[in-house]
């Protein structure tokens, strides 16, 4: 966890404009305070499960496999994650 300045050791920190700085230390607040909150919890699990953390689908290339020769070919479709594939 970071220290009050917003370090992670000796070398690690924040970089944010100044601008924002605020907004931040005000989220970083809100956060704190809810967090362990049962209902907080209980939302981000759901997020994590079914938004974010989901397994992609598996899809077999069907018309791929028939054109290569008939190996079966599968393709994870990472592209439908909603926060990435990495």
């Amino acid at each position: 966890m970071p220290d009050a300045e917003g370090f992670f050791g000796e070398y690690g920190g924040q970089i944010i404009p100044p601008e924002l700085k605020v907004i931040m230390d005000e989220i970083d607040q809100a956060y704190e305070e809810i967090r362990q909150s049962p209902d907080f919890i209980r939302e981000l699990e759901q997020l994590n499960q079914d938004y974010v953390g989901r397994p992609s689908p598996i899809y077999h290339a069907k018309r791929l496999s028939e054109k290569l020769g008939g190996a079966q070919i599968y393709l994870k479709r990472e592209d439908l994650n909603h926060t990435g594939a990495h």
